[in-house]
């Protein structure tokens, strides 16, 4: 049990299963909430779980020695509970495969894909580094699922799908930039530069809630005004964002008011804000005609 929570815990399999219902309401969007085909649905969700679980293994191999100086014993790798070697041995079995199923998909997905790996394994080496573009980078991988899962369906993807992805972008910027401060030391004593280091700690608190208002507020736009979408006037949709925002909002005004917000524990919050946001999509991705 406890290697599988490790490997589990190395693989992020919980962000898998979010981009896999990120991936399902893209296709049933973009297939007019119908099932899409069988055979690309599934490879579609192999190539999400192989890249993601592939990158993270990766991202954990290269940042053991920063995140053994933020403390982060979430990690198996700092926990010792798996070697170093084995998330490499990991990545290099499941990247590929990740690679292969998106091409049995089709073009575009495997376009998508090949360009979103690109990014993944230059994050990995370099682009972290850099944090404001990684902070960006991050947000764009919580994006692009929705968009992938319409191209495995359509070579047109709705509008309301980019609105979609855009909310989670927006929301995905202030989980990381909030996390930028959490992982201040570690960065700095390896010579990581980050938003709080630019702009000072309290800024970029502020930055954050900008981030997380501005998901909030484009969340309500399709109940109230998108009408050629099953999302306006949806009951069920506003209250299951309606959590997404107010825990978001909580977020935000704590960030933006107290002077050492509970950075861990908001990751925490806003990760289960971003479910039901999720479930939120989904069910109107099954009403979508």
């Amino acid at each position: 049990m406890k290697r599988f929570k490790a490997l589990w815990d190395l693989m992020r399999l919980e962000h898998g299963v979010m981009i896999l219902v990120a991936i399902l309401v893209g296709s049933l969007i973009a297939n007019r909430g119908a099932l899409p085909d069988t055979f690309k649905l599934i490879f579609s969700f192999l190539t999400a779980l192989f890249l993601e679980a592939s990158t993270f293994a990766l991202n954990d191999y290269f940042d053991l020695e920063i995140d053994k100086k933020n403390r982060r014993n979430d990690r198996p790798l700092v926990r010792g509970d798996i070697q170093p070697r084995t998330a490499l041995i990991l990545f290099f079995l499941m990247f590929p495969l990740g690679i292969i199923s998106s091409f049995l998909v089709n073009l575009p997905c495997f376009l998508i894909a090949l360009i979103t790996a690109f990014f993944a394994i230059a994050y990995d080496v370099k682009i972290k580094k850099i944090k404001p573009i990684g902070n960006f980078y991050i947000a764009y991988i919580m994006a692009v699922p929705f968009l992938f899962g319409a191209a495995a369906v359509s070579p047109n993807i709705p509008p309301i799908i980019w609105f979609l992805a855009s909310i989670a972008f927006f929301a995905g910027v202030g989980r990381e930039i909030m996390k930028d401060v959490m992982d201040m030391a570690g960065d700095r004593a390896q010579g990581v530069r980050s938003f709080p280091m630019y702009i000072g700690e309290r800024n970029a608190y502020r930055v954050a809630s900008v981030f997380c208002i501005i998901a909030v507020m484009m969340s309500l736009i399709p109940f109230f005004l998108l009408k050629d979408t099953a999302y306006y006037g949806n009951m069920v949709y506003l209250a299951l964002v309606g959590v997404t925002d107010i825990l978001f909002l909580i977020t935000a005004a704590t960030l933006i008011v107290k002077r050492s917000p509970p950075t861990a524990l908001f990751r925490k919050t806003t990760l289960v804000a971003i479910v039901f946001g999720l479930l939120a999509f989904l069910q109107g991705a099954f009403l979508q005609g």
